[in-house]
């Protein structure tokens, strides 16, 4: 995963993440990673339209941004 994080950072590939909250919410994420910290990333989330932290035992599952296709 830090491999995947640390591209993005250099490349500025969105990502798609399912993210846990600190609420034991489980949502599903569009995000665009700036910074990887210690225990967490700093990221655009266009999910939400905000700069946001997210911690990393919290994220779940994490992949390049695939756009979905209609009808293929």
């Amino acid at each position: 995963m830090k491999g995947l994080l640390m591209n993005a950072v250099e490349t500025g590939e969105t990502l798609e993440m399912i993210y846990l909250s600190n609420k034991g919410e489980i949502s599903q994420r569009r995000i665009k990673v700036l910074n990887i910290n210690e225990g967490s990333i700093k990221a655009y989330c266009y999910t939400k339209r905000q700069f946001r932290t997210f911690k990393l035992d919290n994220i779940l599952s994490i992949v390049p941004f695939r756009q979905h296709r209609r009808g293929a």
